[in-house]
């Protein structure tokens, strides 16, 4: 981000009475992370501020603090949309598209705010006014920290802001082992431990508080387990039908693709999860090295993300979205043997 944005942001921050902040619809620990972090920086500057989410989130994010603020759009339509309408700036992080907002894409389109995009993924579109854009970033999380740095704001994180922060960042790098985590990372984090972040309470919140229908679920993915040996590919399954004898519940599956990856000599790992309501596959995909997981996912799945952690969707059923997968792997032989 250039100076002459900087001073441009200050300036329209210096006259804002009403700034909401929205993250993209399904949104995760780094989208909910870092829009808390910077909600709770802009009320403490004294800003009337509205962090407005396309839809729910995962239960084990529901103790970051302000969490209870945030506006479920899909169960508040007319008043979210009286928000965004009445805002002198609109936010919007962890995404770079406004499609990846849903049902909101309109609204916010229509919106005569400035915008100011803060996002960390490949090719970003163009409706912002201002675009903080790096995909070299381990997060978006990261990416507003550097921002309030670009503030000359750091001394002003709180344990609250710390703890948001800390928390989007472990999310979205797998506890700091993905590729994206640099020595800058981990500066970042260890400011935010300094800054109140509790990092030992964190990770308990977030991973140590499994329910037994997600420890049931979790034995189900294990044993749909298939293996490709010779093309070091490893893929999970879950059908609508086995979500719902396990209760399903939002983020039930978050990182279930890992525990593929994790096994040995895989280099590319993925998860089909059937959603029916939708009429579509949902699927993630994980790789270690210089497999392209991003560039997969949008040559063959409508997805996209980052070298390492991406998503895509398929509209044929679960069998023949496998099928499908099965069927082009063989393309990537050469890649996935280095």
């Amino acid at each position: 981000m250039i100076e002459q944005s900087i001073l441009e942001i200050t300036s329209a921050l210096s006259r804002a009475n009403n700034i909401v902040i929205v993250p993209h619809k399904g949104p995760d620990g780094d989208a909910i992370g870092s829009c808390l972090g910077l909600y709770h920086f802009l009320k403490e500057k004294g800003h009337t501020v509205n962090v407005i989410a396309p839809n729910d989130y995962p239960d084990f994010l529901k103790w970051l603090p302000g969490q209870e603020d945030i506006l479920i759009y899909e169960k508040d339509v007319e008043n979210c949309k009286e928000l965004i309408n009445s805002a002198d700036i609109i936010f919007t992080l962890d995404f770079n598209s406004l499609s990846r907002t849903g049902d909101m894409e309109q609204p916010i389109a229509d919106a005569e705010a400035i915008f100011v995009m803060i996002d960390h993924h490949l090719e970003p579109s163009d409706y912002a006014h201002h675009t903080y854009s790096d995909s070299t970033m381990s997060s978006t999380c990261q990416m507003v920290y550097q921002f309030l740095k670009k503030l000359r704001a750091v001394k002003h994180i709180t344990p609250q802001i710390a703890t948001c922060l800390y928390t989007g960042i472990m999310t979205d790098t797998g506890s700091f082992r993905f590729r994206s985590t640099t020595s800058e990372t981990h500066k970042v984090i260890a400011d935010l431990i300094d800054k109140g972040a509790d990092n030992s309470l964190i990770h308990e919140k977030v991973y140590d508080t499994y329910s037994q229908n997600r420890m049931r679920l979790l034995g189900v993915a294990l044993r749909n387990l298939e293996v490709n040996e010779t093309l070091r590919t490893a893929y999970i399954t879950l059908s609508q039908e086995e979500l719902d004898k396990n209760n399903f519940r939002k983020g039930d599956t978050e990182g279930f693709v890992n525990y593929a990856l994790a096994l040995g000599g895989i280099k590319f790992a993925a998860i089909f999860i059937e959603h029916k309501t939708d009429g579509i596959v949902k699927i993630s995909f994980r790789s270690k090295g210089s497999f392209s997981v991003n560039e997969f996912a949008r040559a063959h799945f409508e997805g996209g993300g980052h070298m390492n952690a991406a998503g895509g969707k398929s509209d044929l059923s679960l069998e023949n979205t496998v099928i499908k997968f099965n069927s082009i792997l063989p393309e990537y032989s050469e890649q996935l043997s280095i």
